[in-house]
């Protein structure tokens, strides 16, 4: 943090995990208003999450440095902020830096609102209503939203009305357009294209009667311990992965390719895969093999709320150590998942269908899903992998055996 006769810069700071660049997604404040310590005063995005970033001193904003849309280096400056004897009173507890959001709380974080940027303004003065996703859209398009007439609620404008306007004079709106890549899908491309050629994927798969665990999910959501979650199907396949880690500890483990060695992690920290605006991403529940269910649920649904809402840290996005994802709520039967990078499982549990079965020797009309689960070759046999997929199945045909195993 650079300082200058009065003056001082923020610079972008290393939000951990070793990430060396982000993208200035949004800022809370314009030149010439009042910042207070540990305000947030912009939002970045970097190779995984977007990071809320709070100014570690108090002043009067002089200069923003960086436009957003742009990409920088850990260490460039953001922001030169005025300061003074008034203007900057000591943050409280000495010198302290300042917490990211996602890594600790922020003093009177609850008393304080974030300042909202202004859209950007027509030649007329009049600001054009924009919501973030739509202008970093229009930035990535090379569109000017102020020339543009919206056709959403209250005039403001859509991500239509950006791409038809990106489309040239005299072309059809058929023509193709490019999308720049970056951040959390420009990571995830790297990530998945590093997994399916540096660990030899294996994939088994297997149709599993899961009436009773249907049923269960029902009986459950009247509980009151599970008020305020989001109980669903996804909730016993990941007590019954996490259970089957802990009797398979091979699946719960990784490849150190430095070593030559196989690394088996002592607790199991469950990646979910997220489907987000920005691409696709794996926040894990740390320490899932020592929840209750019913903490199991609280922490799946916080887990998904933030990382949907664009909110999931570094933190909750490293560390994972075996995945789950629920490829069914794409209305498809199954998939062929690739390895979360470092990971040597991964499970995917398809859509739940009503089929003709055979139940206690007559045919009769069962809900179904077919799980599918890749592992990494190197670490997991065939032979295993097979065993922890009849594991998985035989406790959704029968939760039960989920207390039995545990």
């Amino acid at each position: 943090m650079a300082s200058m006769d009065g003056l001082r810069q923020f610079s972008l700071p290393d939000v951990g995990e070793g990430l060396i660049e982000a993208e200035i997604v949004r800022w809370h404040v314009r030149p010439g208003e009042t910042v207070e310590v540990n305000q947030v005063v912009l939002e970045i995005e970097t190779a995984k999450a977007v990071v809320e970033l709070p100014c570690p001193f108090a002043g009067t904003v002089r200069e923003l440095l960086v436009e957003e849309g742009t990409t920088v280096d850990v260490g460039t400056p953001l922001i030169t902020v005025a300061t003074g004897e008034a203007a900057a009173p000591p943050a409280p507890g000495g010198d302290r830096v300042p917490m990211l959001v996602g890594y600790g709380a922020m003093p009177d974080a609850t008393s304080r609102r974030p300042r909202r940027t202004p859209p950007p303004e027509t030649g007329d003065g009049v600001r054009t209503a924009a919501k973030p996703p739509v202008r970093k859209l229009a930035r990535d398009l090379g569109v000017d939203l102020s020339a543009l007439t919206g056709t959403g609620p209250q005039g403001s404008v859509t991500r239509e009305d950006v791409r038809r306007a990106a489309v040239p004079a005299g072309e059809s709106g058929d023509e193709r357009e490019r999308i720049p890549v970056r951040g959390v899908r420009r990571h995830t491309a790297a990530a998945m294209v590093r997994s399916a050629f540096t660990a030899p994927h294996v994939t088994t798969w297997l149709q599993v009667d899961v009436t009773a665990m249907t049923e269960l999910v029902t009986r459950l959501r009247g509980l009151a311990d599970f008020a305020g979650t989001r109980v669903s199907p996804l909730l016993p396949v990941a007590r019954a992965l996490v259970t089957v880690a802990g009797r398979n500890p091979m699946i719960n483990s990784s490849w150190d390719e430095d070593s030559q060695e196989i690394v088996l992690w002592r607790r199991v920290n469950l990646g979910v895969a997220v489907a987000t605006e920005r691409g696709l991403i794996v926040p894990n529940v740390k320490g899932a093999d020592a929840l209750s269910l019913p903490a199991l649920a609280h922490a799946l649904t916080e887990l998904t709320a933030t990382a949907r809402a664009g909110r999931a840290t570094p933190g909750d996005l490293s560390g994972g150590t075996v995945t789950i994802t629920n490829v069914g709520v794409f209305g498809v039967d199954g998939g062929t998942p690739i390895l979360t990078p470092g990971e040597s499982a991964i499970l995917a549990l398809g859509q739940i269908r009503e089929t003709p079965w055979v139940h206690e020797g007559r045919i009769a009309v069962r809900r179904v899903a077919t799980l599918a689960l890749s592992f990494d070759h190197r670490i997991v046999d065939g032979e295993l992998g097979a065993a922890v997929l009849r594991e998985i199945g035989a406790m959704l045909e029968d939760p039960l055996l989920m207390l039995a195993w545990s």
